[in-house]
């Protein structure tokens, strides 16, 4: 089962800063006052509920006794290559982990997601990875560190040139387009969302370890 992410939007920002614009930026300040940021690059987060996993040592019993491991995914960073015809996209984290019984050496494997979706909702890919973590007699504490990488096409996640040009065409006072918003045509949104790419990744979890990330 996999959530919504929180993975960042195309922004929209005021004309004001429409100075700061960087290649690849889209600007609109012909009357209209929009500046679109569009990227190639997908949006990478962790989606809701799949940061976290608990294991318990007596299947169905969820209650503090039983509790075993807990391992939070943190730090989660990115890189991005859109120099080709495919876009590298590579997603790095730490794992923290904590135990309740410390006797003895341990280690505990965790499996782990990385899925791209296009346009909020179509799951382009998705691949499993695992992550290692070592607990040392005694130690009630352990990290590691994890790594994630996708590919996207760049034809998919670039605007056809029909919808850029509606978007950046010169609007003067006066004219009876600009006073409107290109972004808001249903036409141009649909197509800005289909270029929407998003990597999200997080623990591979069970129905009963998300169901108990969800009402802890």
């Amino acid at each position: 089962m996999l959530l919504r992410s929180r993975a960042l939007p195309v922004i929209a920002m005021l004309a004001a800063l429409a100075g700061c614009a960087r290649e690849g930026e889209l600007v609109v300040n012909q009357g209209v006052g929009i500046t679109s940021v569009l990227s190639t690059c997908p949006a990478v987060g962790i989606p809701d509920y799949t940061g976290d996993v608990t294991t318990f040592r007596t299947a169905g019993d969820t209650s503090l006794a039983s509790l075993d491991v807990t391992a939070s995914m943190t730090n989660l960073r990115s890189t991005c290559d859109d120099s080709g015809a495919k876009i590298y996209s590579e997603a790095t984290f730490d794992v923290l982990a904590r135990r309740t019984d410390v006797r003895g050496a341990r280690t505990v494997t965790l499996p782990y997601f990385v899925t791209v979706l296009q346009g909020g909702s179509a799951v382009v890919s998705k691949r499993r990875g695992e992550v290692t973590l070592t607990f040392a007699d005694g130690e009630e504490r352990a990290s590691a560190s994890g790594k994630a990488g996708s590919f996207v096409d760049r034809a998919a996640a670039s605007l056809p040139e029909d919808i850029r040009e509606r978007i950046t065409r010169r609007r003067r006072p006066g004219d009876p387009e600009a006073a409107l918003d290109p972004l808001a045509e249903p036409e141009v949104r649909a197509a800005i969302q289909r270029t929407r790419f998003e990597m999200l990744v997080g623990f591979q979890l069970t129905e009963e370890q998300l169901a108990y990330n969800a009402t802890r």
